[in-house]
């Protein structure tokens, strides 16, 4: 099958062939699985709800899905595992619902009444949560329940018959509620709708079960919409309560109707980021149906503008080409900096990150002797919470901050332009409500944006903040934790030590926290609320016009500041930021090459470096590391990953630090080099950064961290995609260096000894090699293959050359030692298996030690169906007997054998296997769940089904530790350690599939099922 050779290299040594489809090859799992319990078939359905969410871990519609079969099928403590890490994500009251059944199940009733209670509170009431409500009351003695739908109807239950609840928001209580039976419910007064907290209580004033209720989160409306060439576009829903439709106005600048009211009601498309079962609604309006020009405004019955609104029709301004930030005049001089810095934090909702980014701000003034002061101000732009309200009003009452306050949420340009008109002037910084900053940032700040002439703005590193997201850019969008308050010091002490006084030019600030100059602001003028509705672009927009008019944007990497990071906006994020950028490309043409370019050169690469290198030598000296050995491998996963965290472990617990040596993350980008990793966290919750050093543009900085480092060794593990940078750094250092041979990339250009037959060649001479590499291609390093250089002769020969520096060789298996000792006779190789193979705990010992794993709950038995089940582990490529599985799978559809294979792992090509009818494939899987899955599968044998001379294969020992006979071929170290252990058999390379299916049939009937 045609494979790239960066694909086919990771199948070739490691076992490793490309990963399944997170999307389709998932969902088609799902699809099956559901239609097996249509068909009243549960128990065969949970492994491909399994499969389904291994192939797509991140997917919160397929956890949810195999929750709910969980559930079916009594794992209630398997649902509360599933549902718990994807409730951290998404708040929906399906899952708060199935959390509460779960733990009502389990007796668990604490646990149950916090769901239930989170339920009712916050989202819309339906039957299922009554239910729960009542239960949870009965068996904790509670005197009753309420909740609200979105229409701002509140029911009740668990009153004495005729009691209702009695309700009250804030100082105000309402009119008593009327009522016979239980539950009942009542209608609310419009008014009453809106509030942010309802509380209810009984006829002795006890807490109802689900109180304080939040109208107005119940009954909210999120939406999105964009302008097309069709008319304008998006999606809209109620997510607290989404059987309800949105109704929707559209009104003019002068809040004028232009069309009637509608409800939303027709399905659209799910949009990224929506939590499972979201229905959102589509809002489609047609271009003919609005005005030719003019703003108009789409909002929720409420009057809040959807993301997006208001729109500009008719055409937009006169495109402007975006200038570089040489562009412009030149200013002869630097202007003295304001007496006073204004802080302008916009808020809206988030209360708890809101308080915690003023907190943080007003701790971390600026030096108390310095030549400017802070000012900061908070613009309510109109939050709907009046905790937040009221604690913005001590605040202020405290002359802590100056507060501005929006009679209605404006969005967050017009929030900030309240700010700018209050400083009056003078410099500013825009900083987002959910940050939160440290003792000298904005000395950094001030001290940056003064160094220069024709500084406009300045911008903090950040761990999300786009082109300014330090450690790595390219990793912005992972789903990693913000820093708290303790890590953001840590990191802003880093930065100021690694970066101080420093500028690196960038083509635009970046909105979350951004330092503008007065002067700069007075020419360029305030954000544009016209275009950018409630944000995403404004500052791009701002920069893009101060550029035009001479000013620079620069990083200050000497400065952190901590973002959480598309908290304002939520799922309409990725609409905004959509719609924006397409109209900064149409005003500014050229943008999107600015970026790009700046991508593409990285200068704050030294700078995120250099903040790396003082992290992590605080982190070792805290840590008690001294001394450090070197651990170089290659940039993939496999049975070499297993041995360098062995080695890892084993070293750190010796006392040295273990530094993985990886190649470059991006070569392509940086060029060649290397990444050095930590194998361990670093220091309150913060891992150790990744470092890149270019080689041998930065030979000198990378051999002086490695010194200091205290590197005492090299553990030279795998030399692929380092090529000679690894001999040359090896010299450089000047320290031993052992070498570990982990497959025969010194050797075979094809790494694994397959030729053209897909079988194991036969290591023929050097003209047969010579041969198959012209055939089938190189899968090393162009310095290091045999196409080049001297060819295959000289690829051994420098192979030779570096085991024979090596202080020592060694090999994971005698059989590994006698292929090397016939092509290097003199060179002494050490065998030294990875593991032991002799079985130190019984099995009902292995598995009780087997910790659970952390995405997965524990796994039910696969249901038998009669066939003799013939297990196979690990990642399957053509090396590791794809094509022998394919065509076995094969002929048992074609003879109707009662012979299945099972693959705890993912192969080549699944859907190929998955057609025969006669495999199944588990999906990827963690380490720490190997053996629980495995054990799951209940088959009948295992089988290592490899066509290549294994080193060693770590699968083969997880198939005796799961109590399995083992089959392989009479090949390699699996040949080797079956018959040093006896617990298996070997077949001849040469057998044939259906000789292979029969010889499953006959030795399962002889062996006793685990």
């Amino acid at each position: 099958m045609p494979r790239s050779d960066a694909a086919a290299a990771s199948t070739a040594y490691d076992g490793a062939p490309p990963s399944p489809d997170d999307g389709g090859d998932a969902h088609a799992a799902l699809r099956h699985a559901q239609s097996l319990i249509a068909q009243g078939q549960d128990a065969a359905a949970q492994p491909w709800l399994d499969r389904a969410w291994r192939l797509a871990p991140q997917d919160a519609g397929i956890g949810f899905a195999l929750a709910v079969g969980r559930m079916g099928m009594g794992d209630h403590a398997g649902v509360v595992r599933l549902l718990q890490p994807i409730l951290r994500r998404h708040d929906f009251r399906e899952g708060w619902t199935l959390l509460a059944l779960a733990h009502i199940a389990l007796s668990q009733w604490e646990q149950a009444r916090t769901a239930v209670a989170h339920v009712l509170s916050r989202h819309g009431f339906e039957a299922a949560i009554g239910t729960c409500a009542a239960r949870v009351c009965a068996a904790l003695g509670l005197p009753g329940w309420v909740g609200m739908t979105g229409d701002g109807t509140v029911h009740w239950g668990g009153l004495p018959d005729g009691e209702a609840p009695s309700l009250r928001a804030g100082q105000r209580r309402l009119p008593p509620c009327r009522g016979r039976g239980a539950p009942t419910s009542r209608r609310l007064p419009q008014n009453a709708r809106r509030a942010a907290l309802l509380e209810a209580t009984d006829g002795e004033a006890r807490p109802l079960l689900g109180s304080p209720l939040r109208p107005a989160a119940i009954g909210r409306t999120i939406g999105a919409i964009r302008m097309d060439r069709g008319g304008i576009s998006g999606w809209v829903w109620h997510p607290a309560d989404p059987a309800h439709a949105p109704r929707l106005m559209v009104r003019d600048q002068e809040g004028r109707l232009l069309l009637p009211p509608f409800d939303a009601t027709r399905n659209a498309t799910p949009c990224p980021g929506l939590p499972p079962l979201a229905r959102p609604r589509a809002v489609r309006i047609a271009r003919a149906a609005l005005p030719a020009s003019g703003s108009i405004h789409v909002q929720t019955r409420d009057g809040r503008d959807l993301a997006g609104s208001p729109i500009l029709l008719g055409p937009l301004p006169a495109p402007q080409r975006a200038g570089t930030t040489r562009a412009g005049a030149r200013r002869p001089h630097i202007p003295r900096h304001s007496a006073r810095v204004h802080v302008i934090i916009p808020v809206h909702g988030s209360r708890d990150m809101a308080l915690a980014c003023i907190d943080s701000v007003l701790n971390a003034p600026p030096q108390p002797a310095g030549p400017f002061t802070m000012s900061v101000t908070v613009v309510d732009d109109a939050t709907p919470d009046g905790l937040l309200r009221a604690d913005l009003d001590l605040l202020a009452a405290r002359g802590a901050i100056t507060l501005l306050r929006h009679a209605a949420n404006r969005g967050f340009p017009h929030a900030i332009n309240t700010g700018l008109a209050q400083a009056g002037g003078e410099d500013v910084v825009l900083l987002n409500s959910d940050t939160l900053v440290a003792p000298g940032w904005l000395d950094e700040l001030v001290a940056v944006a003064y160094g220069r002439a024709d500084t406009g703005t300045v911008t903090p590193f950040s761990n999300d903040a786009s082109i300014l997201t330090w450690p790595d850019p390219q990793a912005a969008d992972e789903d990693v934790p913000p820093p708290d308050i303790r890590q953001v010091r840590l990191l802003m002490e880093a930065a100021r030590t690694a970066n101080a006084g420093r500028a690196v030019d960038i083509p635009t600030g970046h909105g979350f926290c951004m330092f503008i100059r007065h002067d700069c602001l007075n020419a360029t003028g305030p954000l544009r609320t016209d275009l950018f509705a409630q944000g995403y672009g404004e500052e791009n927009d701002f920069c893009m016009r101060a550029t035009r008019l001479g000013w620079r944007h620069v990083a200050a990497p000497g400065a952190f500041v901590g973002h959480v990071g598309g908290a304002s906006f939520g799922v309409a994020r990725q609409t905004l930021m959509q719609r924006n950028l397409w109209l900064i490309n149409r005003l500014y043409p050229g943008y999107d090459a600015l970026i790009r370019d700046h991508v593409a050169r990285d200068p704050l690469a030294p700078a995120r470096r250099r903040m790396g290198v003082v992290l992590w030598r605080r982190m070792s000296r805290a840590q008690g590391f001294s001394r450090a050995v070197v651990l170089a491998t290659h940039a993939m996963r496999g049975g070499v990953e297993r041995v360098i965290t062995d080695r890892a472990r084993m070293w750190r617990a010796r006392g040295l630090r273990p530094l993985v040596l990886r190649p470059a993350h991006d070569p392509a980008r940086t060029g060649p080099g290397f990444r050095i990793e930590a194998d361990s966290d670093g220091i309150q919750g913060l891992a150790m950064p990744v470092l890149e050093f270019r080689w041998p543009a930065e030979r000198d900085a990378l051999l002086a961290f490695l010194r200091t480092e205290g590197v005492r060794g090299v553990e030279w593990h795998h030399a692929l995609g380092h090529g000679a940078r690894l001999r040359e750094l090896c010299a450089a250092l000047g320290v031993p260096y052992e070498m570990y041979v982990h497959d025969y990339a010194g050797l075979c250009p094809r790494i694994v000894m397959v030729g053209p037959s897909d079988r194991y060649c036969g290591e023929p001479d050097i003209a047969g090699c010579t041969n198959c590499v012209a055939a089938l291609g190189s899968l090393l390093d162009p310095d290091e293959d045999g196409d080049g250089n001297g060819g295959i002769v000289a690829m051994r020969d420098r192979f030779g050359r570096d085991m024979a520096g090596a202080r020592r060789v060694i090999a994971p298996s005698h059989d590994v030692a006698r292929r090397l000792a016939r092509h290097f006779p003199a060179q002494g190789v050490q065998v030294r298996a990875p593991h032991d193979d002799r079985p130190a705990l019984s099995l009902p010992m292995l598995v009780a030690a087997t910790p659970l794993p952390a995405r997965m709950p524990p796994l039910p038995p696969r249901p038998r169906t009669g066939r003799v089940r013939v297990l196979v582990v690990g990642a399957i490529g053509m090396e590791k007997g794809y094509a022998i599985l394919r065509d076995a799978a094969r002929d048992a559809r074609a003879r109707d054998l009662p012979v299945e294979y099972v693959i705890a792992g993912y192969s080549a090509n699944d859907a190929e296997l998955l057609a025969t009818g006669h495999v199944f494939i588990t999906g990827p899987y963690d380490h720490d769940e190997a053996l629980a899955l495995v054990r799951a599968q209940q088959a009948d044998i295992g089988f290592v089904p490899s066509v290549c001379p294994e080193t060693w294969c770590f699968t083969l020992g997880l198939v005796w530790q799961a109590g399995l006979g083992a089959v392989g071929f009479d090949i390699g170290a699996v040949a080797e350690r079956i018959r040093a252990t006896g617990r298996g058999v070997t077949l001849p390379l040469s057998m044939g599939v259906h000789q292979l299916n029969m010889f499953f049939m006959s030795y399962a009937s002889h062996t006793p099922s685990p």
